[in-house]
């Protein structure tokens, strides 16, 4: 029988501050580094297109989704962290524009391509995406992701 021992441990605390790191991130430098072109960037690179149109009883269920997914990117960034036993922040970086690499790439060529969005909206999708994958990956390796220190 399959258990749940394949999936490493992360420390909790790691994960409820990734959960700070990226939603300051968006909110907190981001937002009001680039305004309005922040917003666009993220609005077209979600599923916030459909939020918006029930207004304010579904900002509740955005928010509730982002945190939701904020936890699962920080346990997943956290555990990779533990499963290649990265301890430097040189490592942390690697796995970080790799994670990066992996998941925002495909987007990026389709924005570019295809969609031909305006590369200041691309470009802040971009470094938001930076924030959440290397930036993450360098504060957990800060704040350390191991429940026992010793493994």
């Amino acid at each position: 029988m399959a258990t749940l021992h394949y999936l490493p441990p992360v420390k909790p605390s790691a994960i409820a501050l990734g959960i700070v790191f990226n939603q300051a991130a968006s909110a907190g430098v981001l937002a009001p580094l680039f305004g309005d072109t922040y917003h666009r960037a993220k609005a077209a690179d979600s599923k916030e297109e459909f939020f918006k149109s029930k207004e304010t009883a579904t900002a509740a269920a955005s928010w509730g989704s982002s945190l939701v997914g904020s936890a699962i990117q920080t346990y997943g960034v956290a555990a990779l962290i533990n499963a290649t036993g990265t301890l430097s922040y040189k490592g942390a970086a690697y796995l970080g524009g790799l994670i990066f690499a992996a998941t925002y790439s495909p987007s990026l060529v389709s924005q570019v391509v295809v969609e031909q969005r305006p590369l200041d909206t691309v470009a802040v999708g971009v470094l938001s995406r930076v924030f959440e994958t290397v930036g993450l990956s360098l504060f957990l390796t800060y704040w350390g992701t191991r429940t026992n220190p010793f493994d």
